[in-house]
């Protein structure tokens, strides 16, 4: 049983002190994911749950109440009920977890002293109990209540808990030993005495993290796994979008159980289609775990209520009228979401496309979508229905299969994160390719896809990105990062980042077909040379480094090309092979037939005939008209799924009888094609080049047997492209992704410096933002003396400016300095511009000095406005900027660039998240276009470049060391061959935006 003591209970042990009531703390409200996929909502307990409470007693076992109160205890006292019932939320709380608006579980706290009795604030230990519903333990119901219960703790300034657990209670004691916090555990008294330290620790959020992955991955995995499914508005009338769906799904083959429900069907027994029809889901009479809903937004509620009622654990919403149709729509989505997850369900939608699973165990096709995709091993998300149908009649056509695909409409519940947390660790998923149009938490996508990206690789191509707001529907914050800020850091996470759709099925097609490449080396071949040379450019501006092409020239027949290609994938000077190949022209000069067949075949020749080839092939065609011919009859002559149920009518009508139907409710315009076929873009669609053999691989999933047979099939597959520079490119993503692989194999070190005074730099904080008073959330931009201060606990110096509001007074500076010096304008209109004249170098004289500042003053102004300042010069070099910022969506971002029209103008400015590695801070030194500046470009004397970049892991360490560190900037930072000079600096102060990402578990709010 997952309880606790609280033994003292029982006994009437002294009433604490009285503490004023505080408002309700709506706040702590949250729902979670439990550990078998369902959700339940926490809360606290209020006065008006008395009957709840009593109701949730009654349902206890006497077993689990004698480990709660150590003693027999059948029925609550009207104290207890109170008691437990009644709370100040500070010094007394209690949580509840819910399920249909009843409580499956309860947690409270109550403050102690350092002798366990009854205390108020500051006491800060406070003792803990768990009660949990015997039929809901084992769902990690217990382990997410102390994760939030610790979390109150912690805002009422709570640092310890304590817990009395019989040590027959072992449930109750793994679940604190599990939880990864601080602990120490004593016996007594016949009792096991438990104190857990509150502040998290690498262990807790590593184990809170890993229980976040297992449960939402479960709840996806139950949305793709169910054993049975009703369609909700199937109509009685061929045609409609509930009935296209069932008809979908029937000849898919649903390996499950199968029910129509249309709430006119009120007289007997009946069917559509073959399955029965019922007119709810209350009358279908057995469990049902998928409900696909059809029907007009107005009666959603009614159905999901119905669904809630009896036990159904999933819902894939298609009908539309929801937050993309405007405010009241946005309404009624939050009102769907909450009403589905007080039941426990997840959603999928609304205006959602559909669902798909090409598992033979499973095979759904509960979407809009009229062909079930061949089995393969691309996951694919999509938040556009137009787009999903683009994507999977195209893979579809060009031989790729997918494992999984979903189309989620406005996602108001189930995310791309919920599917990268089941693709991260689904065997049947070797590639996720995602198109976003936002994303919710950009924070948990980045690390989510990081983790994923580790293991196999996540494409994403993004659409509205330059809109600066979120598609209509999809109800996530709107964040102001950069595009280019945002593609930085997907780079950083690993993630494949591409910018078109085409681009997104280039990648998937060579990253599911092929290896990685263990280098940027590309060999090339074929039977023309112009078309070599345009690969081997393509391959110099994509930052491969293309080996000397090979002309078989045009008389080149099939096995030339297997002969050129096996030699090249046995030549270890390239890590890669582009085959070129155009219609080749026999002796009478005719174009010879079947020239694509035959090539096809030689192809996969020269790759069967090199054992595990470890390094990938793409072949690019140009008008191979043969070739197109033969991956399509390769594509369309897969064998069909055995056992395969049909409906009544060909599963070919089903777009025309949709747009028959006058009943049907809103969806996604995509549905509204009428036949139903995926539009076409004008580029030629990339292929793939079939493996000479096309059966399963013999043995269950998973064994080492399997995986090798698949392993072979896959690299036997050769992805073909109409355009060199497509091939190319995707080839390049591949070099890329695979480097970021080999690096994140071993990752970089955050460096320890002795000389850094961390609490130093804490004291200073503390003091500038005190003065400005209790809830002054506006922050502070520190004045030069003090930002020069911290600066320099974390061993960063800046060049000292003095002031120089007259000619005398710039004179006296320059004497305290030392001639030479610079006279420099630091005017916000003319700051960081010396190319509008406000800067003067190299004054070695008093003369000179007075000379330019009175060249100053008369073409830019008066003194007081240029705010003229002197500084010493420094060693000549390169002007660079350093600058972090705290994003709320993200985080702290560490950027680099060149000072000047480089970063501003030309937005070159690299980025990576905080903390920065050692590994991070040399690539982003790098990353820039304008990096050979830095490395002796034409003949300059290269910089300090690792004084540059233990400046960054400086900055770096300062703002992750103290989040109310919101800003800094340094600029111009002058590297030179031997050091650097920071010559300005502004940093900006302010309370620190609450890390959700440090939180408890939880799922997005409504």
């Amino acid at each position: 049983m997952q309880s606790a003591s609280e033994q003292s209970e029982a006994a009437d042990r002294p009433a604490p002190p009285a503490s004023p009531e505080h408002a309700y703390p709506d706040h702590w409200e949250a729902d979670v994911v439990l550990r078998d996929g369902g959700t339940a909502r926490i809360r606290p307990i209020t006065a008006d749950d008395a009957d709840r409470l009593v109701s949730f007693y009654e349902q206890v076992s006497d077993e689990s109440k004698y480990y709660r109160f150590f003693a027999p205890y059948p029925r609550l006292s009207a104290k207890d009920v109170h008691r437990f019932t009644h709370h100040d939320f500070v010094d007394r709380v209690g949580l509840a977890a819910t399920v249909g608006g009843e409580f499956i579980a309860t947690v409270r706290y109550d403050r102690i002293d350092d002798r366990g009795m009854p205390a108020s604030h500051p006491a800060d230990e406070a003792e803990v109990a768990f009660l949990v519903q015997d039929a809901h333990q084992g769902r990690g119901v217990a382990s997410a209540l102390l994760e939030h219960i610790a979390a109150v703790a912690r805002e009422r300034d709570i640092r310890r808990f304590a817990a009395e657990v019989l040590p027959a209670n072992n449930k109750m004691i793994k679940v604190f030993t599990d939880a990864g916090y601080t602990q120490k555990r004593s016996f007594e008294d016949g009792s096991v005495r438990l104190h857990l330290d509150l502040e998290p620790t690498d262990r807790s959020l590593a184990v809170q993290r890993a229980r976040e992955q297992r449960a939402e991955a479960r709840s996806v995995q139950r949305l793709l796994t169910p054993r049975s499914v009703a369609v909700v508005g199937a109509g009685r009338a061929p045609g409609g979008v509930g009935r296209t769906v069932l008809r979908n799904l029937l000849g898919a083959g649903f390996t499950g159980r199968v029910h129509a429900v249309n709430a006119a069907l009120t007289e007997g027994p009946a069917e559509l289609d073959g399955v029965p029809a019922h007119p709810s889901v209350a009358a279908i009479g057995e469990p049902v775990d998928l409900a696909i809903v059809a029907v007009p937004a107005e009666r959603v509620p009614e159905v999901v209520a119905d669904c809630g009622e009896h036990g159904v654990r999933g819902l894939v919403v298609l009908s539309a009228g929801y937050a993309e149709s405007g405010p009241a729509g946005r309404e009624r989505q939050r009102q769907l979401v909450r009403q589905a997850r007080s039941y426990g369900m997840r959603i999928i939608g609304p205006n959602a496309f559909g669902i798909i699973n090409t598992s033979e165990d499973v095979r759904l096709n509960a979407s809009l979508a009229p062909h079930m995709p061949a089995a393969g091993r691309i996951g694919l998300f999509t938040q556009s229905g137009a787009i999903g149908i683009a994507l999977l009649a195209g893979l579809h056509r060009h031989g790729a299969g997918l494992s999984s695909f979903i189309s989620a409409g406005n996602r108001a519940d189930v995310s791309g994160n919920d599917f990268l947390q089941h693709w991260y660790d689904d065997p049947g998923t070797d590639v996720v390719l995602l198109y976003l149009e936002s994303i919710g938490n950009p924070r948990k996508f980045t690390r989510l896809a990081r983790r994923t990206a580790a293991v196999k690789p996540v494409v994403v191509v993004k659409g509205a990105r330059h809109s600066g707001s979120a598609p209509p529907g999809h109800r996530v914050p709107v964040t102001r990062i950069p595009h280019a800020t945002v593609s930085a850091l997907l780079r950083q996470a690993g993630v494949i980042r591409v910018d078109t759709v085409t681009e997104l099925v280039d990648a998937g097609l060579l990253l599911a077909a092929q290896p990685l490449p263990a280098g940027p080396r590309v060999a090339i071949l074929g039977n023309s040379e112009s078309l070599g040379l345009l690969t081997y450019d393509a391959c110099l501006t994509e930052g491969l480094r293309p080996l000397r092409p090979l002309d078989l020239t045009t008389a080149a027949g099939p096995a030339d090309f297997r002969d050129a290609l096996a030699a090249a994938l046995a030549d270890e000077t390239s890590d890669a092979v582009v085959v070129n190949a155009i219609p080749w022209v026999g002796e009478n000069g005719a174009t010879e037939s079947g020239d694509g067949e035959v090539l096809a075949a030689s192809l996969r020749e020269a790759v069967a005939s090199v054992p595990a080839p470890a390094k990938p092939v793409v072949v690019v065609h140009v008008e191979m008209g043969g070739l197109a011919e033969a991956l399509a009859v390769a594509t369309s002559t897969r064998p069909a799924p055995t056992g395969t149920r049909t409906a009544s009518a060909p599963a070919s009508t089903s777009g025309s009888a949709q747009a028959q139907d006058q009943d049907r409710p809103p969806v996604h315009p995509a549905t509204a094609t009428g036949s139903g076929a995926a539009p076409r873009t004008s580029a030629p669609p990339p292929s793939l080049v079939p493996p000479a053999q096309t059966a399963d691989p013999a043995g269950p999933e998973g064994t080492d047997q399997a995986t090798a047979a698949r392993t072979s099939d896959r690299h036997a597959t050769i992805p073909a492209y109409p355009a060199a520079e497509r091939a190319v490119r995707a080839l390049a993503e591949a070099v890329r992704y695979g480097q970021w692989r080999r690096q994140a194999a071993e990752p970089g070190r955050v460096p320890e410096y002795e000389d850094i005074d961390e609490a130093a730099a804490a004291g200073l904080i503390e003091r500038v933002l005190g003065a400005g008073g209790d809830g002054d959330t506006r922050g502070v931009t520190l004045d030069t003396a003090d930002a020069g201060e911290l600066l320099s606990r974390y061993g960063i110096t800046v060049l000292p400016t003095l002031p120089a509001p007259t000619p005398d007074e710039a004179v006296a500076a320059a004497r305290r300095l030392g001639y030479p010096v610079a006279l420099k304008t630091t005017a916000p209109h003319l700051r960081h511009r010396p190319d509008l004249g406000g800067v003067r170098l190299d004054l070695a004289t008093e003369e000179q000095l007075r000379t330019a500042y009175a060249e100053l003053t008369e073409v830019l102004g008066k003194p007081e406005e240029l705010q003229p300042v002197v500084q010493a010069m420094v060693p000549r070099g390169v002007d660079t900027l350093v600058r972090s910022a705290i994003n709320p969506a993200v985080g702290a971002v560490l950027s680099f660039g060149l000072s000047g029209a480089a970063s501003e103008l030309l937005g070159d400015t690299a980025h990576r998240l905080v903390p920065a590695t050692d590994r991070d801070a040399s690539e982003l030194v790098r990353s820039i276009r304008t990096a050979p500046l830095l490395f002796g470009w034409r003949g300059s004397a290269p910089v300090d470049t690792p004084a540059l970049e233990e400046l960054l892991l400086r900055v770096s360490r300062l703002v992750d060391d103290h989040p109310e560190v919101v800003a800094v900037s340094l600029e111009p930072v002058v590297v030179a061959p031997r050091g650097l000079s920071v010559l300005g600096a502004t940093v900006r102060l302010a309370p620190p935006p609450p890390r959700t990402d440090l939180g408890p578990r939880r799922l997005p709010s409504y």
